[in-house]
């Protein structure tokens, strides 16, 4: 049986989100102990002592801008439009005479 979902519970692992977001300066030194970072989204901007888990100002840097995705997108043309409905078999293009019971009623004289 799996481990369960529990909303507000204790995070699994200890990646920051402030790794992987553009908003935040890290100064990280030659111990693991020797890291600085900084969150350029709040004013003034604050050093972070501790891991971030959730951030509502979090923006993953590793997301294409809008300009790089204009880049990359193709260009699809659209191709003529095809008639709609549905075809009911030889000579359906050509239009049936409407039948009008004031003439029916000229053959009983």
């Amino acid at each position: 049986m799996g481990k369960p979902y529990i909303k507000g519970g204790t995070p699994i692992g200890s990646e920051s989100l402030c790794k992987t977001c553009c908003y935040a300066h890290i100064m990280t030194g030659c111990r693991e102990s020797e890291r600085i970072t900084m969150c350029n989204e709040v004013n003034p901007n604050i050093v972070v002592p501790f891991l971030i888990y959730e951030c509502t100002s979090y923006y993953d840097k590793n997301r294409p801008s809008w300009q790089q995705m204009q880049k990359l997108a193709i260009r699809v043309a659209t191709g003529p439009l095809k008639p709609v409905g549905f075809k009911v078999g030889t000579g359906s293009h050509e239009a049936a005479e409407p039948h009008s019971p004031i003439e029916d009623s000229d053959d009983d004289d």
